[in-house]
């Protein structure tokens, strides 16, 4: 098995090119994965092979497509206030299965705390209430989204308060303890879980694709019945392997692992098993 994950960021949108717009670019990509002949699988089929709950032909000759932060440029087509028009993930992907025939699905990574949210929207987005979560049960029910967690509040830079313990904000690496682990990952795992049922959040994105010994080594493998989640992804550049670590999954991110459609074209020769 040797399968790269993608991941963009619906939120960049510093313009209307391949460089400055991970829409822009998420559309490209897809032609690329097409033409390639590389098949589209969801994230949680990857962990059902590594973990020997499916077989590995499943994933073979395959990518997996994630987002992070679960604002509304992931869901719906929106106005942006510098760049226009822009088409959401969803409709990128619903485009990609209707012009070509074949399946797309991205696993959207989402920061759970309203509150957090609300402040997000207006520190890191335009401040216009673009990252509610009233997209989630819809996206979880049609099933081209996946929702999965991101963290309870990405023990975010900008927020006044934040759920670790310390006010060591900006870093996950700061997560540290049971409960600020907990605080982060339980309480929005269950929280996903109570708002979207039937529903289960079972995956774990790492805020700024940051984890730490105690997370990977301890809260992860050892409170699995506490958490619930039966992976962990990072930010590192490198595909899913048969021998991966299941809490230190690795991803590669748009604009900072690849620039280029040319960029992707060859990580993904390299990258893939065929």
């Amino acid at each position: 098995m040797k399968v790269p994950i993608l991941t963009y960021h619906s939120s960049n949108i510093d313009g209307n090119d391949y460089a400055t717009n991970n829409h822009v670019a998420l559309a490209e990509d897809l032609r690329t994965i097409a033409r390639l002949g590389l098949r589209i699988v969801p994230a949680a089929r990857v962990v059902d092979v590594l973990l020997g709950a499916a077989p590995a032909g499943e994933v073979e000759n395959a990518v997996v497509l994630t987002c992070d932060d679960g604002s509304y440029f992931d869901w719906h087509d929106m106005e942006h206030p510098r760049h226009g028009a822009q088409r959401g993930f969803a409709g990128i992907l619903r485009d990609f299965a209707a012009q070509t025939g074949r399946s797309a699905h991205m696993t959207s990574f989402v920061i759970v705390s309203p509150a957090a949210r609300a402040v997000l929207d207006v520190t890191c987005m335009a401040g216009r209430d673009w990252w509610r979560d009233d997209w989630w049960r819809e996206a979880a029910r049609e099933g081209v989204l996946a929702i999965e967690n991101h963290s309870w509040d990405h023990n975010h830079a900008t927020l006044p308060r934040s759920v670790q313990h310390a006010q060591d904000k900006g870093s996950f690496k700061a997560i540290a303890s049971h409960a600020d682990a907990d605080a982060e990952i339980r309480a929005a795992a269950d929280w996903l879980d109570a708002h979207l049922a039937p529903y289960r959040s079972t995956l774990f994105a790492y805020p700024y694709g940051e984890w730490n010994d105690y997370l990977a080594r301890e809260y992860f493998p050892l409170h699995g019945s506490e958490h619930r989640q039966r992976a962990a992804f990072t930010g590192e550049p490198h595909p899913v392997e048969a021998g991966s670590n299941r809490w230190l999954l690795p991803r590669y991110v748009c604009g900072h692992h690849w620039k280029t459609p040319a960029e992707l074209e060859r990580l993904l020769h390299d990258t893939t098993t065929r």
